[in-house]
């Protein structure tokens, strides 16, 4: 099972010109489709004097939701080339956004389109691209006399602990990698009161 993706770890940013015409990346890290939406309408202020600000994001770690936008350019010149570098590069949870000033002078269907893949390669040439693991979280009660049963677990398996909360009734959220996710539940649930809060 593979739980791991590839997306960057910051903005980052590249330019392309063409016959006067000049393309602005910006290949921004994104979670969440609200991200995506915040992100475009701050790119579209921001460069409200532009001709075009076309974009395609890519979100999850399964690569499965996506889109692609033309942005007033022909259909399919602008936003599926840069969802193909996207793709090229085999990221995901990323943005890129190509803001496009024009000069004056057509590029025609096959010129913007090598324009607009261009601008994004350009930014993802620019950007550190970084392996993050696919993660999985598991919450769970136990009565406080078993946290020692518990601490052993969680020091040999090595998840991350998200939160904790002793009292008579001990909860914890761990988050582990998703490979190692089912060896951890299993041994969790062999401890005595516990129960995982699905």
């Amino acid at each position: 099972m593979d739980d791991t993706y590839k997306t960057i770890s910051k903005l980052a940013q590249g330019t392309y010109t063409e016959k006067r015409s000049k393309f602005l990346a910006f290949a921004i890290p994104v979670r969440t489709l609200d991200e995506v939406k915040e992100h475009l309408k701050f790119y579209e202020k921001k460069y409200f004097d532009a001709r075009h600000v076309c974009y395609a994001y890519m979100l999850g770690a399964a690569r499965t939701d996506f889109r692609a936008n033309d942005n007033g350019e022909p259909s399919g010149t602008a936003g599926k080339p840069i969802l193909g570098q996207i793709n090229s590069f085999g990221l995901t949870d990323i943005l890129i956004v190509v803001v496009r000033y024009f000069g004056g002078i057509k590029l025609g269907t096959s010129g913007l389109i090598v324009a607009y893949k261009s601008a994004a390669q350009e930014a993802l040439n620019a950007a550190e691209i970084i392996e993050k693991t696919v993660d999985a979280d598991i919450s769970f009660l136990f009565e406080y006399p078993f946290m020692n049963d518990v601490m052993r677990i969680v020091k040999e398996e090595s998840p991350e602990i998200v939160s904790q909360d002793f009292d008579n009734d001990c909860r914890m959220t761990l988050r582990i990698r998703k490979s190692q996710f089912d060896r951890l539940r299993e041994r969790l649930k062999k401890v005595e009161t516990l129960r995982v809060s699905e």
